[in-house]
Parts: structure tokens; C-alpha cells; sequence
């Protein structure tokens, strides 16, 4: 499609872009309940004249373009929920220059984008061969554990030929998925008086123990990989002249290769077994497993990523950074489809509530996402 075609659609339409990620902005959507928000998107791609939307059970926006019949179809996807717990509205700025909103590059940004793309198509009656599916989907962060992306998964088994995730800055692509495993560890112990029942275990004391262990931890060496673990919340305790009873934490590790995931499964394991004992009780839990890949086919990957790596470089005029990570592209790359995240803003702090996105990128990322679309 001609440049000069994209661009007057752009132009015309920044302006409603940025007025979009506003309402979008104001909408408040942590992990599983985005439920606001998916009646937002809904309502705009029909106020705009899409036909056939439709909410799915795990919150998905889905708009099904010419999918019938075809087990070909491209995933063009957007993130809804935000990492941020709040069920308010979240703190909103803007001057010239800037949008200031956490959740406001990652992803809502992208969300808007991914947005006013299907609105191009609907507009000039677009009709792509092997079918597109816009879908706005629910549950990436945290402990979502990528719900939305899995549902559409299973819900379009065999029809997907390849799947893009925007979800990203403009320079830069993840082309490898990121696996992880998520626990939520509790220890129980019978506690009692600081002073009458000294010596008994101390829930604390056992959970601290474990943590010590797992950062004793060396990480697998295996070449082109990338290991790592955290432990990201701990709670606990009565008072201070308590014996703690019970002490709680939350903690991952990820890996780019399936094999180190393996060998961290088992060493988290071991610890937690270990600390195991007499009035120790350990609970454990996984929350989260995001799998690595499996069995794509390399040569339609790399057709997927050097096309679009193409369009970008020559949006951007810059080097594109290629990068792992853990995103929606988890699912299907796990299923041996082809998949991509790209980037269609620019921005700062994502994961922060000091979260910003410059106005004029989405030009440039908007322009990205059409070229990419149109090419299917």
C-alpha cells in the first residue's frame, strides 16, 4: 500500500489517536479485571463500524476480519490490563510534549494504536485474504500469566499462522520468548510468646532461610542464554513479641531456554523440600508458568521478524535493538507459531508511576503498525 495513503490517514487522524489513549488512560484495568476497559474497546471498534466484536470469557476484545474459513489468519495484539492494582483512576498529565500515566506506554499506548489500525481497515473496507484478528486482549502482566493470550489460543486452534504483539518502545523487537515459573511459598509454624515459647521455629526466621538459599543459587551456564530469579514480595508476623506463625513470599525464575528452566525447577525445589522439618510446615504454590519455545518453524519466524524488521528501521531510521522477553508471544511460540513484539511508541518508566510516552512517536507508531498489517 502507498506511503503517501498511510500518511494522510496518520495525519488526519493523530489527533483522535491521542484522544483515544486519553479515554483509555482513564480506565482503569489490573490483571482479570479489565472488564471497563473491554467494554470501552468493544464499543469504539463498533462506534466505528466494525461488525462481529465480541468479548470472549477471559476478557478478550476480538474483531475477526475475514477469518472465515481460514487457518492462515495473522494475530495483530494489544494488551489491555496494566500492572497497577488501582480500581481508580490512575494520575493522568499531559503537557506538550508528553503523556504522563502509569500503564500509559505499557501497554495502552500500544492498545490505542493497535485501535485506530483497525479503524484504518474498517474505513477503507480493507478485506485481508488470509484473515486478521484485532484483538485486545487481556491478562499479560504479572500474575495474569497470560490468560487472554492462551484463551485465543485455544479458542483458534490450527488458524493461526503468525502472531505480533505491540507491546514495546519503536526501537526494539523481542524475537525470543522469555519462560518463567512463579511460586507463592508459605511457611507455618506453631509460634507462641517471644519470651514463654522461645525456641520454637519462627515462620520468618524458616522463610529466610529459604530465601538465603535460593540467592546462594548459581544459574545455569549454557550457551546464548540468560538465566535469573527474584524473590519480589515477602509478609508476615503478628508483632514484635510474636513467634511468627506464618511468613509468605512470592518468587520466580526465567529463562530464554527450556533446559535452564528445567535445571532452576528443580533447584527451587530442592530448597523448598529441604526446609521442610518437625513443626515446619511448607506450603508451595505455582501462580505463574509462562513456557519458553518450542518446534517454530525457523525459517517462517525469520521471514516474520526481517519483514517487519525492514518496515521498522525504515519508520524509525535508526538500528532496531532485537531483545528477549516474556510477553503474549510466550503462548503461540510455545505451540510452534511464529511470533513477534514490536514497539509503536517512545517512552520511559514503564512499570513505574512515573510512566511517560512522547506524543508525536505514535505517528511514527502508528505508521508501523499499518505497514506491518497491510502486509498480510
Amino acid at each position: 500500500m502507498q506511503k503517501e495513503f498511510l500518511q494522510t490517514y496518520i495525519n488526519q487522524n493523530f489527533e483522535a489517536t491521542l484522544e483515544l489513549l486519553r479515554s483509555l488512560c482513564h480506565i482503569p484495568a489490573p490483571s482479570h479485571k479489565e472488564h471497563d476497559r473491554a467494554k470501552f474497546c468493544k464499543n469504539w471498534l463498533e462506534d466505528n463500524g466494525a461488525k462481529g466484536v465480541y468479548i470472549d470469557e477471559a476478557l478478550n476484545v476480538i474483531f475477526p476480519l475475514n477469518c472465515e474459513n481460514s487457518n492462515e489468519i495473522t494475530v495483530l495484539a494489544a494488551h489491555t490490563d496494566t500492572v497497577f492494582p488501582d480500581m481508580e483512576p490512575l494520575p493522568y498529565q499531559e503537557d506538550e510534549e508528553k503523556i504522563y500515566c502509569p500503564g500509559v506506554g505499557d501497554d495502552t499506548a500500544s492498545l490505542a494504536v493497535l485501535m485506530m489500525t483497525a479503524k484504518f481497515f474498517i474505513e477503507n473496507q480493507i478485506h485481508p485474504s488470509k484473515g486478521i484478528l484485532f484483538v485486545c486482549n487481556s491478562a499479560e502482566e504479572g500474575l495474569g500469566n497470560l490468560k487472554g493470550t492462551r484463551q485465543l489460543m485455544k479458542d483458534y486452534a490450527g488458524k493461526i499462522a503468525q502472531f505480533i504483539t505491540l507491546d514495546s518502545n519503536l526501537n526494539v523487537m523481542n524475537t525470543q520468548c522469555v519462560g518463567s515459573h512463579r511460586y507463592r511459598v508459605e511457611v507455618t509454624t506453631e509460634g507462641g510468646h517471644s519470651f514463654q515459647k522461645f525456641g520454637n521455629p519462627n515462620a520468618i526466621a524458616v522463610l529466610s532461610d529459604i530465601i538465603s538459599n535460593i540467592y546462594q543459587l548459581q544459574v545455569p551456564q549454557l550457551a546464548d542464554t540468560r538465566t535469573s530469579y527474584n524473590v519480589g514480595t515477602i509478609e508476615g508476623g503478628t508483632s514484635v513479641n510474636t513467634i511468627a506463625q506464618n511468613a509468605s513470599m512470592l518468587c520466580e525464575y526465567r529463562s530464554d531456554n527450556k533446559e535452564a528452566l528445567s535445571i532452576m525447577q528443580e533447584k527451587f525445589e530442592n530448597i523448598f523440600a529441604s526446609a521442610e522439618a518437625d513443626g515446619i510446615q511448607i506450603q508451595v504454590e505455582k501462580i505463574g508458568d509462562r513456557p519458553c519455545a518450542r518446534q517454530v518453524d525457523v525459517d517462517r519466524l525469520n521471514t516474520l521478524i526481517s519483514s517487519c524488521h525492514k518496515i521498522i528501521e525504515e519508520v524509525i531510521c535508526e538500528p532496531l535493538i532485537l531483545k528477549s522477553a516474556s510477553t503474549d508471544c510466550n503462548i503461540p511460540l510455545s505451540l510452534g507459531i511464529p511470533a513477534i513484539c514490536i514497539g509503536v511508541y517512545r517512552g520511559a518508566g514503564s512499570h513505574t508511576r512515573e510512566e511517560w510516552v512522547e506524543k508525536k512517536s505514535l505517528k511514527q507508531g502508528l505508521e508501523v503498525a499499518l505497514r506491518v498489517a497491510t502486509l498480510f
